[in-house]
């Protein structure tokens, strides 16, 4: 995988931990790099080197995505809502086979694997209509140091569990709104107590996907696509039109075929 795809996918990251619904962690699944970013993340030390050659293009994409990219894409959301929703549904879709081939290169399949993904799709589908159903509060908080904090650490499980969804989190928090606020204008007042839950939040979640990863493999990556499945809900197209399909296909190709760069 060379520098620039790294930074390109880094930027899908960086805007998955903004746009409603997509998850940070889905968008990492989606683009095959899940599982040796959390094994990077956590070894950074281990072999600095060799780990921060792999990461420090991916956190450039991250930020460019996080502070640049971020409203754009939320504007086009607004804007081309069916597109946009059409072209990372194509996303999705192209990502099950090598989720399925990642899940499977351990061990081979048994039917009680499925079990994990059902469990997955439902807790999933019930994340998506608390988000459609959850009133989106703006309380006053931007002087509550220990509230930003604990709602960045919250959030964390946002950004590091595939399928959990940030926008979900931070509405029950009541500072969805503060929170686009505050990237828009650079409120560091606001950015820096949540950016310091989110680094020890995600430092923790990472430990726990880690252990799942090396403990229950298997299990754990049929789960991850039971989330993936699930998130489907939050981006299914109000309209179908030949532009949409198009874009459908797109994402697709892109996505399948991300797998293969390297």
């Amino acid at each position: 995988m060379d520098f620039f795809t790294s930074i390109f996918k880094g930027i899908f990251i960086g805007i998955g931990a903004i746009l409603p619904g997509i998850s940070s962690g889905v968008i990492c699944v989606i683009l095959g790099i899940y599982d040796k970013l959390v094994a990077n993340v956590l070894g950074l030390f281990k072999n600095f080197k060799e780990n921060s050659k792999f990461l420090f293009p991916i956190m450039i994409g991250i930020f460019i995505g996080f502070f640049l990219f971020g409203n754009i894409l939320n504007y086009l959301f607004n804007t081309y809502e069916n597109e946009c929703k059409s072209l990372f549904l194509g996303f999705i879709a192209g990502s099950i086979p090598n989720l399925f081939k990642s899940a499977n290169k351990d061990s081979k399949f048994k039917p009680s694997f499925i079990i994990y993904t059902i469990l997955s799709l439902i807790l999933g589908i019930f994340l998506f209509m608390l988000e459609k159903n959850l009133n989106i509060l703006n309380y006053d908080i931007s002087s509550n140091f220990i509230y930003l904090f604990i709602a960045g650490l919250a959030m964390s499980a946002g950004i590091i569990i595939p399928g959990v969804s940030s926008t979900v989190i931070l509405m029950c928090f009541g500072i969805y709104n503060t929170y686009l606020a505050a990237i828009a204008t650079l409120n560091l007042t606001i950015l820096i107590p949540i950016g310091l839950g989110i680094i020890i939040g995600s430092i923790l979640f990472l430990l726990l996907m880690r252990y799942l990863l090396k403990n229950f493999p298997t299990r754990t990556f049929y789960s991850i696509i039971g989330f993936v499945l699930g998130s489907i809900l939050v981006i299914v197209p109000h309209q179908i039109n030949l532009l949409t399909i198009l874009l459908f296909f797109l994402g697709i190709s892109i996505s399948y075929n991300f797998e293969h760069i390297k």
